[in-house]
């Protein structure tokens, strides 16, 4: 019975997914994500009591996926700190490339978490850890790196990764992933080498 239920809430955040794509959070409404799930929408409120609830695990859901892609990626990776940092990039090609609904459902629930305090929350969270994976990669290969540059580099890593996914969803073709990304993490090396031993 548990499976059964879990394969049917995966339905309907999969076709959540798909009509958040399509309509985006603000047209979402139940009859579309129950159409879409080819379900009663009395069976998709039995999972979900209101649009809210569908929402807020179809945003923990793609929030959970970033850092799970991330450390897929880690385990295949040399270990250096250039191989470390592209570990972030890749997965950003990654997901703009074969997932891009990922993407734009996240960018409409940033959107969201102006007026929603548990979405902003939840956004913080994830930056936070994004934040923290990156200083740690930092604090593992220098670890004579200055205590403001641990704070800042990180962040101003993640500015440059969801910066680039911003204007890429707007238009994939005004410039190449690869050079931006490569440029991104040279310009974080730059700043660190004076502190490798």
């Amino acid at each position: 019975m548990k499976n059964i239920e879990k394969n049917n809430e995966e339905k309907i955040l999969d076709a959540t997914l798909r009509v958040i794509e399509s309509h985006t959070i603000s047209g979402t409404r139940i009859s579309l994500i129950a159409k879409e799930a080819d379900m009663l929408q009395s069976n998709v409120l039995y999972y979900y009591k209101t649009k809210e609830e569908i929402l807020v695990a179809m945003q923990k859901r793609i929030l959970d996926i970033f850092p799970k892609l991330r450390e897929e990626l880690r385990d295949n990776t040399e270990d250096t700190l250039e191989s470390a940092l592209e570990v972030f990039s890749k997965n950003e090609e990654n997901l703009l490339k074969n997932f891009p609904e990922y993407n734009h459902a996240e960018m409409d629930f940033w959107v969201q978490s102006r007026t929603d305090e548990d979405t902003r929350t939840r956004f913080s969270q994830s930056y936070d850890l994004w934040r923290q994976e990156i200083r740690d990669v930092l604090v593992k290969y220098v670890p004579d790196l200055p205590d403001n540059l641990k704070e800042i580099l990180p962040a101003q890593y993640v500015s440059m990764l969801e910066g680039f996914t911003i204007q890429y969803l707007i238009d994939e073709n005004k410039i190449d992933m690869t050079e931006y990304f490569a440029l991104s993490r040279q310009l974080i090396l730059n700043m660190v080498k004076p502190y490798i031993k």
